[in-house]
């Protein structure tokens, strides 16, 4: 089988923020162009290089591409946000030099609208690309990764098969992973993840590999399985982040609270996300140490006032702890507007919890009806289904909560005991 009929099976045959995964090769454009820098760094340092190769030749268009990439990808490895403005001048700079027929400046202008969550503006750039050179894959990747956060899964499938057809590496097995696991096919994604983790030629490759097989684990409830990746991705880069809260999750889950706790705190010292601080939030409300959740809970609701006073793209857990732990009709009013630009089930999962927490079940049950159109199968939208029929009435209430428990009774320290509580009090919720 060759590289490309074995990229087109991953999605043929069976059957993706900051960025869903690596952002792919450095441009190979300015192949065979005499670079007159100082001996570059070493190979594995691709944003060093990148900024070597500028200072050599600083009115070409093709390195300051290149420059631009390379500050996504380490934006994407530190979750340094600020990076993104020294990318985003990387790219105008390139555009400057060379207005028309840009591609690599196109490409990477709607890689950085991905990961500053304007999805409309990357699928405008991912368009603009794949028509300047359809056969070139990385327009192909920025759609991929727009138009499954917009909600467009069918052309999200296609970009992402038409990028694997292109080029089977590590960029295109890994959406193709996360638009598998959205259509609730876990065992194919895992398959996808695993020829990308033979694909990778980076530590940081690896590293992404291994800690969304660890996900993908422990959305299962496989906490050991989990573990043992991200152990995995550490130890190819110590700084994953989400690897991080990924031992921080399996150490909770066993019980060692303590050791989960001091991972997280570590952790939200550099990665301050709001993933990362609702996570430990509730871990330490989970064990009554409400004082001690306090300063999570503060800078999680600053971030809200920080949103609702300036607007901009909004992230659906943070709008989960504004439902669970703030005003939830806040919550339903910034989600709304979300839902008006983005029909992401991740979206409407988030607008469905916000609508019951603010008393509204009939609404809420609406989208999370649409929350679960794609098939995507996860215990927290199964719990947040179950918890709205309960309110409702519905004798299907007792089905989903038992679901949500059964495919990972770990999901939340916060959550899970909640869950367990109200199934219990459902008629035939011990059954």
């Amino acid at each position: 089988m060759t590289a490309a009929v074995g990229g087109a099976a991953v999605l043929a045959c069976a059957g993706a923020l900051l960025a869903l995964g690596p952002s792919g090769p450095p441009s190979s454009a300015d192949a065979g162009r005499t670079v007159t820098a100082a001996p570059p760094p070493p190979p594995t340092d691709r944003l060093a290089a990148a900024r070597s190769a500028v200072r050599g030749r600083p009115q070409d268009p093709y390195a300051w591409s290149e420059l631009g990439l390379a500050e996504l990808d380490r934006t994407r490895i530190t979750l340094d946000a600020a990076r993104l403005a020294d990318a985003d001048q990387a790219f105008q700079r390139s555009l400057a030099l060379k207005p028309d027929a840009n591609y690599d400046a196109v490409a990477g202008a709607g890689m950085l609208a991905n990961a500053r969550h304007d999805f409309a503006a990357a699928r405008e750039a991912g368009r603009r690309a794949t028509a300047m050179a359809p056969d070139r894959p990385i327009g192909y990747l920025v759609l991929a990764d727009a138009e499954i956060q917009l909600g467009d899964y069918p052309a999200a499938t296609a970009d992402t098969q038409r990028l694997l057809d292109l080029a089977p590496t590590v960029p295109g097995y890994t959406r193709a992973a996360y638009d598998l696991e959205t259509h609730g096919r876990p065992e194919e994604a895992r398959i996808a993840l695993e020829r990308a983790r033979q694909s990778a030629s980076t530590p940081g490759d690896t590293a992404f590999c291994e800690h969304r097989i660890g996900d993908l684990a422990w959305d299962q409830g496989q906490v050991d399985e989990a573990d043992e990746h991200y152990r995995r991705a550490l130890a190819a880069t110590p700084d994953d982040h989400y690897a991080q809260a990924g031992r921080a999750r399996a150490a909770a889950a066993h019980g060692q609270n303590e050791e989960a706790t001091a991972t997280y705190r570590t952790l939200v010292e550099h990665a301050p996300q709001p993933q990362f601080l609702v996570e430990l939030a509730e871990l330490q409300l989970s064990q009554h140490r409400d004082a001690d959740a306090q300063p999570q809970l503060a800078a999680l609701a600053a971030e809200v006032r920080l949103l609702d006073t300036d607007g901009g793209p909004v992230d659906p857990t943070l709008m989960l702890y504004q439902a669970d732990h703030g005003d939830p009709a806040v919550a339903v009013r910034l989600l709304r507007t979300e839902w008006d630009r983005r029909k992401s089930v991740l979206v409407a999962d988030a607008l469905g919890w916000a609508l019951h927490r603010a008393g509204q079940d009939a609404e809420a049950l609406g989208l999370l009806d649409q929350a679960a159109a794609t098939g995507w199968h996860t215990a927290s939208f199964a719990y947040h289904r179950g918890t709205v029929e309960a309110a409702l009435g519905r004798p299907e209430a007792a089905t989903d909560l038992r679901a949500a428990l059964r495919l990972n009774p770990y999901f939340s320290p916060y959550h899970a005991p909640q869950a367990r509580q109200l199934l219990a009090s459902l008629p035939g919720g011990n059954g």
